[in-house]
């Protein structure tokens, strides 16, 4: 590790150009749209940027392998091909069940491409959860690596639409070796001409409550996306007209491509500007991320809570142990809170840009610190191009202060529609019709997460609606109570979740992490309690603190407080017995 010069990277006060920004701007959606011919194909087929590096590979023990646009580019014509001969079809989703390497945005462009559904899948899926998504997707191929191979094949004859299975440096019997499988196929390849308003990524959300639902989403979701992505990244290195150096932008994010964040936050737009994406094939770990980001200069990055806490713990001044180049920085899939933020400010030397989206809209809401002032914890505001709202139960508009169901309108400012949305559920109309409150043709489409407005527009996050509660009359959202625990320094994470009492119908308890060297005990747990009285509201301290080796998370790094809300709802039942 090298030490790096002290010197001051924090930008300059950001003008507040928010209102100009919406009142500017408007959507050009193109009646045909291909994401993998804006992602791919246009850089490789341009002398000046076919050469240009398109994926970093990276894994442990291995070392690191440059991509062009132009390689990217043949290999995928080649899997079109392949997949064209295996009697794949447009429409088709084809599930692809691998980590960050070049070969899964290989497989990203073919599908994508042929016209066909791309289907991601995480590595991190039991056999469970993979025979449901292969089952109900009906996908007609999957593309699997070492590390899932064995899992999906132990599936497939539950799965009666999988015809084949093509393997990446894996020997798997049945499966289609992808060495040879290209090495047969020639590099040119003519593209399905697809509407913007045709599918290209069936993604399954997480499914806490129930069964996972699967979000169609169209090419144009990508154009909608680009708004939130530029401005996530404090434009620097993503603006199309004034980039100063522009091929120095490197990206690189932990999150998972098979997630949302990972598919359309950080690989498709990085290829949507001809950048480069790290793509790094193993765990993650502070020590890592920044060793990551040094060695291959990142300027550019998506690090989600969990993340980000892990690294401040670890490193409390990292620019003293690394050479850091971070110009944007983005955040989501919890609330960053001020703690975090400060720190990414002084210790990383960019501000958060805290955004806030689901897999059936993503990137509507957040901020952009160059181009309007953020405020710390705040969830920010509507990106250019997005009309959101916190509504009621009715749909109305709520007053500031007043929590409600943050909403996107199907229309933006200008009334024009807004592309960002998804075409539906799979197989499921009822829940697409319960998404929306309206009429269809002008409609507020609700997430199901709860914020309450400010007098100055900005949007402040006070949890999923089903993980706020009641406790003595009071009403209780985890994230500032989580948000004040993980400011101790014996806490590394923490969540808080309602715990069954007969008195008060429920009490405040969190469930905490503690930070290495830290060791959990009675008197530690009295100076949180004191630490988050003196804090917050006296009837928000947990009552109740349980120390934990790890919290309960998604595939997507989001804490799964309802695992825990159920855990507690279970002992207080044993208890009554």
């Amino acid at each position: 590790m090298r030490r790096r010069q002290d010197r001051d990277t924090a930008p300059a006060a950001a003008p507040d150009l928010y209102a100009s920004l919406h009142a500017g701007f408007r959507w050009r959606v193109p009646e045909a749209f291909n994401m993998a011919e804006v992602c791919m194909r246009r850089w490789a087929n341009d002398p000046d940027t076919a050469r240009q590096t398109a994926v970093i590979a990276t894994a442990p023990d291995q070392p690191d392998r440059r991509h062009s646009y132009a390689e990217l580019f043949a290999q995928a014509n080649r899997l079109a091909n392949a997949l064209q001969v295996l009697g794949v079809q447009r429409g088709d989703r084809v599930a692809i069940v691998l980590p960050q390497r070049f070969e899964t945005a290989v497989a990203y462009m073919a599908v994508l491409q042929l016209g066909a559904v791309a289907m991601p899948l995480s590595q991190l899926f039991g056999p469970e959860a993979l025979q449901f998504r292969l089952h109900d997707s009906e996908a007609v191929l999957a593309v699997c690596d070492a590390s899932t191979l064995a899992a999906v094949q132990s599936v497939s004859a539950h799965c009666p639409r999988l015809q084949d299975v093509i393997a990446v440096d894996a020997a798997g019997g049945s499966a289609l070796d992808w060495t040879a499988l290209l090495a047969q196929q020639p590099e040119g390849f003519e593209p399905a001409h697809t509407r913007a308003d045709e599918a290209a990524v069936l993604i399954y959300t997480s499914g806490t409550t129930g069964n996972p639902k699967g979000a169609l989403i169209p090419h144009r979701a990508l154009i909608g996306n680009l708004t939130g992505f530029v401005c996530s990244q404090n434009w620097f290195g993503f603006d199309p007209f004034d980039a100063a150096k522009p091929s120095q932008a490197v990206f690189w994010s932990p999150a998972d491509w098979a997630w949302t964040g990972g598919l359309m936050d950080a690989l498709l737009p990085t290829l949507y500007f001809g950048r480069p994406i790290v793509a790094h094939n193993g765990r993650f770990s502070a020590q890592t991320a920044f060793e990551l980001i040094e060695r291959h200069g990142v300027t550019h990055s998506f690090l989600f809570p969990t993340a980000l806490k892990a690294m401040m713990k670890a490193f409390p001044q990292p620019r003293r142990h690394f050479r850091l180049a971070l110009q944007g920085l983005m955040s989501a899939g919890e609330a960053v809170g001020d703690a975090v933020y400060h720190w990414c400010r002084d210790g990383l030397g960019v501000p958060v840009n805290e955004m806030f989206g689901q897999t059936e809209i993503n990137y509507v809401v957040g901020n952009c610190t160059r181009l309007w002032p953020a405020k710390p914890g705040s969830m920010g505001k509507g990106y250019p191009g997005h009309r959101v709202a916190v509504i009621d139960e009715e749909g109305r508009e709520c007053p500031v202060g007043v929590p409600g169901d943050v909403a996107v309108h199907r229309l933006d400012v200008h009334g024009e529609p807004d592309p960002i949305f998804f075409l539906g559920y799979w197989k499921n109309e009822a829940a697409t019709r319960g998404k929306y409150t309206g009429d269809p043709a002008d409609s507020w489409c609700r997430t199901g997460d709860l914020a309450v407005r400010d007098a100055d527009g900005y949007l402040w996050y006070q949890g999923r609606a089903d993980d706020v509660f009641k406790a003595a009359g009071y009403r209780i959202g985890p994230s500032e109570i989580e948000n004040c625990l993980v400011k101790h320094p014996a806490v590394a994470n923490a969540a808080v979740v309602p715990k069954p009492d007969a008195e008060r119908g429920a009490v405040v308890k969190a469930y905490v992490v503690l930070s290495p060297g830290r060791a959990g005990d009675a008197a530690l747990i009295a100076e949180l309690q004191a630490h988050v009285k003196g804090r917050l509201a006296p009837y928000e301290y947990p009552k109740e603190i349980e120390f934990i080796d790890a919290l309960p998370m998604t595939t997507t790094g989001k804490v799964q407080r309802r695992v825990l809300r159920l855990q507690e709802e279970a002992r207080a039942k044993a208890a009554a017995r």
